[in-house]
């Protein structure tokens, strides 16, 4: 039995599925259901994004050019409880975060804390008060987790230790630098307790830290996590910004 979550699907056939599945001790895995969409199947119910699963898996079908397996298929799987389907806004950050993990990491690839950050993410979705915080906390777990976020406690160029009141910004090439132009900025104090609470592996102490770093954190990552992207834009982004221009 493995512990996974839905990440996407697609159609592979009039009656079955293709899966990315995000587990916990193999990382994505891409996994075919089949029959998962005939009236009677006992998965129709179950194989929906954010839902954490036990499922059961059956070995690899076929190896890639690297000797990795590549497709294995679902022999079943059940919803162990806990988190629902999120609604309104929750369910935007939802697909926003399973966006994230689609185009950061590889597959069959475990990240087991970062697994656990986004089981501990999920009920968080929903509480106004905290919400930002944890997809701040989770945005930041990611780009550690994949090696993508410099050191947030020295100055890049010089790895002195940084002023506590004073303002910095993060350069997605070197790291924490002194503001040139006018870009996202955070103090040395706030930037120092992030890298602490990361250092720490705690998520609530990151929730804490990324709430007092406040509204300023959140510019900073989406321009760290832009560069990282690419030219790949995030589809759940621009989907929420059309519809915020509809209701305005």
């Amino acid at each position: 039995m493995v512990q996974g979550y839905v990440l996407h699907h697609y159609d592979w056939s009039e009656t079955s599925l293709v899966l990315d599945l995000f587990t916990r001790d193999h990382g994505r895995l891409a996994v075919v259901a089949k029959g998962a969409k005939r009236p009677y199947s006992q998965l129709r119910g179950v194989l929906l994004p954010f839902l954490r699963l036990q499922v059961t898996l059956s070995k690899p079908s076929k190896m890639n050019e690297e000797g990795a397996a590549e497709v294995r298929t679902l022999r079943g799987a059940e919803w162990v409880g806990g988190q629902t389907l999120p609604t309104g806004a929750a369910l935007f950050s939802g697909y926003y975060v399973n966006e994230l993990l689609l185009k950061f990491l590889p597959r069959q690839d475990p990240h087991t804390a970062l697994f656990d950050a986004y089981a501990d993410l999920m009920p968080l979705l929903q509480t106004p008060d905290g919400s930002q915080a944890a997809l701040r906390a989770f945005e930041l777990r990611l780009l550690a987790d994949c090696g993508l976020l410099p050191d947030l406690s020295v100055l890049a160029t010089t790895q002195a230790a940084l002023d506590p009141e004073r303002l910095y910004m993060l350069s997605p090439e070197s790291g924490v630098v002194v503001p040139t132009q006018d870009a996202p900025q955070l103090t040395g104090q706030a930037l120092v307790q992030l890298q602490a609470a990361l250092l720490h592996g705690s998520m609530p102490a990151l929730r804490a830290a990324c709430d007092d770093a406040g509204s300023a954190l959140k510019p900073l990552l989406r321009a760290l996590l832009h560069y990282h992207l690419g030219h790949r834009p995030l589809r759940t982004r621009q989907v929420l910004l059309d519809v915020q221009k509809l209701l305005n």
